[in-house]
């Protein structure tokens, strides 16, 4: 441990008196190099969108001092860019979040930001709401999403509502770096700024606003209500349950039950360590709930509800988990077959979709007419889509985006992945397919049978502390100057670099430009179309591949896949 981490520790003890916990936990790690050494050996990084760690003391931790110098940075920028500036804040059921929430809240307005707070726990599409509902300079979401329960972290949203652009983090990174831990942020009172206007709570206005432009995404609302539609929900101890649970009344879903040990909020989820609606840990208690409900459809949002995923019981009367990918593509269809049928499709409509997102919709896309924009991985690059539209008046061209991680919106009222319109969406698709004595379960076979069967999965390989952050620099460098001619017996055709915006025909040579921001992924496009494309996660310590393979038949590609993965793994040293 060297002498600066030490500085760092003996001056935390000091100076960190205003949380009864991070004195606790200096004390308990006294004497303790490796314990110090992680929480010190570095700062807790303002990332492309916020912070993301684990909670406690120290530089490298989210905790009130962390959370206060990275806002005084943001209340600079606020100040520096816009007169008269204000942010919006929500926060969801994680430990300390509200506590979070006050903190940020507290700086900006020691800086002269007036602040707009929601009163409990809201969804993250909800603070993208606000911001524009209230015309805000910014906008601050405290929240870790999916991850598990040691874990703390803020979004920050420009003026649109969308996650922060690079420049603007930028910006906020570089006006961060000027302010010391201690003494450096400005507190104001939270009790006297209430009291003078300067926070202002979020009424019950801007909520049923929300709302209204949710439902108005809907196509066959009107017949929801008579479909028979069951639902088994749970917001994973998170801040769906009140939205999602209203939208679903509102358009007419009758019977939605939800997992009483998953329905309230509690920052320690006790029934998943992993609160990720990707992971089938994850639903088991909604699994198991089903048995005796037996409902068309289990639904499942994560802590900060921007994620939604799904179950569906096969004729053997065993819930089957959709991917992210298979229930983008179901809503992708189901909207463009339906408003075409209906009339209501704009001219010219945009669809959007990350890069390692499925290209299955690539053909839905071809067949409708519609507007494929591909952007790189992370929802505000598909809000910025939006904007841009917008900006040229022409939102209303876009119809959906969604990405593969669990991400889904449709409507241009907020810029961020919604899992509450994705929730009413799935549901009213599940209502309209049961009315046509169609099940989800058919509904993706019959997709799959027209565009044939696509196959999709991640690893993640995880790279813990400082060694970790090290090894996955490593490997992407090492993958760049020894670019592997073959991943599972199939040849690689073409190499994607988007740090170099460039990709190589690596039969001929010649080679593409990439037009998208520059971003520290690569990608391997194989033959028999499938691809690899490897990234290392903007906010947690790991590097996640991304694998899709096609066959005529599923089980084909699925074991073409797992011959892909496995000598990934092997080509990566794991």
């Amino acid at each position: 441990m060297t002498n600066k981490i030490m500085e760092a520790y003996k001056l935390w003890c000091e100076k960190a008196t205003e949380d009864p916990d991070l004195i606790s936990e200096l004390q308990s790690v006294e004497g303790d190099d490796e314990a110090i050494s992680d929480r010190f050996y570095r700062d807790l990084e303002f990332g492309t969108g916020g912070l993301r760690g684990v909670i406690g003391a120290g530089s490298y931790r989210m905790n009130i001092y962390t959370v206060r110098r990275a806002t005084q940075g943001l209340a600079d920028y606020v100040n520096g860019d816009f007169e008269n500036g204000s942010v919006a804040i929500s926060y969801d059921s994680r430990i300390k979040s509200d506590v979070f929430a006050k903190e940020a809240a507290r700086v900006l307005v020691a800086n002269g930001i007036k602040v707009y707070l929601y009163t409990e726990l809201m969804p993250t599409p909800m603070l993208s709401y606000a911001v524009r509902y209230f015309g805000a300079s910014a906008g601050i979401m405290v929240t870790a999403s999916h991850n598990p329960a040691k874990y703390n972290g803020y979004k920050v949203y420009g003026s649109d509502g969308c996650q922060i652009t690079l420049d603007v983090a930028n910006t906020v990174i570089g006006k961060i770096n000027e302010v010391s831990m201690f003494g450096g942020a400005k507190v104001a009172s939270f009790d006297e700024a209430l009291a003078d206007g300067m926070v202002e709570y979020i009424g019950k206005d801007c909520i049923d606003s929300y709302l209204d432009e949710v439902s108005k995404q809907g196509v066959h609302t009107d017949l929801v209500a008579d479909s028979g539609l069951k639902v088994v929900y749970t917001p994973l101890n998170g801040t769906g349950n009140k939205p999602v649970r209203a939208i679903l009344k509102k358009i007419g879903v009758k019977e939605v039950t939800v997992v009483p040990e998953q329905e309230n909020p509690d920052g320690n989820f006790p029934t998943c360590p992993f609160p990720n609606p990707e992971i089938k840990e994850a639903l088991a208690y909604g699994l198991k709930l089903c048995e005796s409900v037996k409902p068309d459809l289990l639904l499942a949002t994560d802590p900060d509800c921007d994620r939604v995923g799904i179950a569906v019981p096969s004729l053997d009367g065993e819930y089957v988990l959709f991917s992210g990918n298979e229930v983008g593509a179901l809503l992708m269809e189901y909207i463009c077959t339906e408003r075409t049928a209906l009339g209501t499709m704009p001219e010219n409509p945009v669809a959007v979709k990350t890069i390692v997102t499925t290209d299955i919709v690539a053909k839905m896309a071809k067949e409708f007419g519609v507007e494929l924009r591909e952007v790189l991985t992370g929802f505000k690059f598909i809000g910025e889509q939006i904007g841009f539209l917008e900006a040229d008046g022409e939102d209303d061209r876009y119809i959906f985006g969604f990405e593969e991680s669990y991400g889904y919106l449709a409507g241009s009222y907020v810029r961020d992945k919604d899992a509450v319109v994705a929730s009413m969406l799935i549901c009213e698709m599940a209502a309209f397919y049961r009315t046509k004595g169609i099940s989800l379960l058919d509904a993706r076979d019959k997709m799959y049978q027209k565009y044939g069967n696509y196959v999709h999965s991640q690893q993640s390989f995880v790279c813990e502390g400082e060694s970790g952050m090290q090894r996955m620099k490593e490997i992407m460098a090492n993958l760049r100057n020894n670019t592997p001619k073959q991943i599972g017996g199939l040849e690689v055709e073409r190499f994607g670099d988007y740090i170099a915006s460039e990709e190589t025909n690596l039969k001929t040579g010649e080679r593409i430009k990439i037009n998208l921001p520059k971003s520290d992924v690569l990608a391997f496009r194989l033959e028999k179309d499938a691809s690899v494309i490897i990234r290392p996660s903007g906010t947690e310590p790991k590097i996640k591949a991304y694998y899709t393979t096609i066959a005529e038949t599923k089980e084909q590609a699925q074991q073409l896949q797992q011959e892909i993965a496995d000598s990934f793994k092997t080509i990566l040293g794991f």
